[in-house]
């Protein structure tokens, strides 16, 4: 694909795009679905301890991940100005970025219990949630050199092989799971943190090929990736990719945060409500991955019409992408509703769990239309290089009404909670009021700055982060 392809139809670009990062996400998010459903046959104790662990690891790795993830727009805008020389520089201070949030992030993986002590789970649980975080800290150096690899191909508007390793990785998958959570081969049943030596393995894998690809493949000569010998960390452009990369983290890890201090509360009502808001959670997310694939390709395109200097491609582009997004979630949504039972008992025959998972996804089938609208917008917004704002709309909405609305009415503290509300339930009629609140906050500010770049076609947006 060119740089600022304006040939054929927004909505034809952006399916372009899309279709490979869905798949490329879905075979990643089936990696946690495989990891709920048959850590659901070994024991309901190890699920409720893959709930825990995994809402602490998503929490850590996402907000890391934000902040790589701000290679993106800058890639993407280079590209749409033919830079390509200065693509490769780009690449290896995110490099070196990577290693310094792969420090920080294992830090707080060896060292979970300030955030499992939240849970108030019984010895049992947290030291299953414990070995499970401690196991990924060996898959985090790979997982965030892999995640440079498809920031890049991301921006350069090449996708396919992104989808082609995360698809190998989900096939081996499924035997290490088994491999590791029921045991096998002279080795132990592991339960609940076998999941994670499987995900170790996996993402150790995907980083080896990726690496290879970069160095062999012809098609990324052109952007000076190796050949230039030792390149140091610079200064300027580290604090370039932070400028834009912290408070595309924040957002990210305020959005996580949010559920992961559900499930951690949800952990006091005991195993069965936090098995049920698992598997909730769990096929929210795979629903997630349908906007977030336009939410990715429409940022692309937006950030190489922005650095071709074509600012009504890009916001036409824009707005193509939030209603493609939002009209698919939104039917997708009615068809969840509709199908809840089959859904649920895919994912577990245990009646009592299937009970507690059901009221949930009464949720999922409204929230997702104010999902969609927000996570594209929001993408759109970091094409243009603006995170600030979007945090603030974020932490206000997401902390303030989600969470604390969440645990007023689920917990019920002061005794004014009505009883359908009450428990998990509450918890996530917050979540979704806090996601319609940040879709109509992020639009608003979309058209700010959307008037700012109209009234100056000719910024050069590629040397000026917001």
């Amino acid at each position: 694909m060119q740089p600022a392809d304006t040939q054929r139809s927004p909505l034809s670009r952006i399916a372009t795009l899309a279709w490979p990062i869905l798949v490329g996400q879905l075979a990643v998010i089936a990696n946690g679905v495989m990891d709920t459903a048959m850590t659901s046959r070994f024991s309901a104790t190890d699920l409720a301890a893959l709930s825990i662990g995994a809402s602490v690891y998503v929490s850590i790795f996402v907000g890391l991940n934000g902040v790589l993830q701000a290679l993106s727009p800058i890639i993407g805008q280079l590209y749409g100005a033919r830079r390509f020389g200065d693509i490769g520089p780009e690449v290896k201070q995110g490099a070196w970025l990577a290693a310094l949030l792969t420090v920080i992030g294992c830090l707080g993986l060896l060292f979970p219990q300030p955030l499992l002590s939240l849970a108030h789970a019984p010895p049992e649980l947290a030291d299953k949630a414990t070995l499970y975080l401690r196991t990924l800290s060996f898959a985090l150096p790979a997982t965030l050199g892999f995640r440079i690899y498809a920031s890049l191909n991301t921006a350069l508007g090449r996708p396919k092989m992104v989808m082609a390793i995360q698809v190998i990785g989900l096939v081996l998958k499924v035997p290490l799971n088994a491999l590791f959570i029921f045991g096998g081969l002279g080795l132990p049943a592991y339960g609940g943190p076998g999941c994670a030596m499987a995900t170790t393995v996996i993402a150790w894998v995907s980083f080896l090929i990726s690496f290879a690809i970069l160095h062999t493949s012809p098609s990324y000569r052109d952007f000076r990736l190796f050949g230039a010998g030792f390149v140091p960390p610079r200064a300027a452009a580290l604090m370039a990719l932070l400028r834009l990369g912290i408070p595309m983290g924040l957002s990210y890890l305020i959005e996580v945060t949010a559920f992961t201090f559900m499930a951690l509360f949800i952990a006091r009502l005991g195993a069965t409500a936090v098995a049920g808001h698992q598997i909730t959670a769990n096929f929210a997310t795979v629903l997630y991955m349908l906007p977030l694939s336009i939410a990715n390709a429409t940022s692309t395109l937006v950030a190489q019409a922005i650095g071709a200097r074509q600012p009504q491609t890009a916001r036409h582009v824009g707005y193509y992408g939030i209603a493609l997004a939002g009209g698919l979630s939104a039917t997708l949504g009615l068809l969840v509703w509709l199908l809840r039972g089959v859904i649920i008992r895919a994912y577990t025959p245990d009646p009592v769990i299937i009970a507690a998972a059901t009221p949930l996804f009464v949720f999922i089938a409204f929230y997702q239309l104010f999902d969609a609208v927000q996570v594209t917008t929001a993408f759109v917004l970091r094409a243009y290089r603006v995170a600030v704002v979007p945090t603030v709309i974020y932490a206000v909405a997401l902390w303030g009404v989600g969470l604390g609305g969440g645990y007023v009415l689920g917990l019920n503290p002061f005794g004014i909670s009505p009883p359908m509300l009450q428990g998990a339930a509450g918890f996530w009629m917050g979540n979704s009021t806090s996601l319609g609140l940040v879709g109509l906050g992020l639009l608003w500010y979309l058209r700010r700055v959307q008037r700012r770049h109209a009234h100056a076609p000719t910024h050069a947006a590629v040397t000026q982060p917001g």
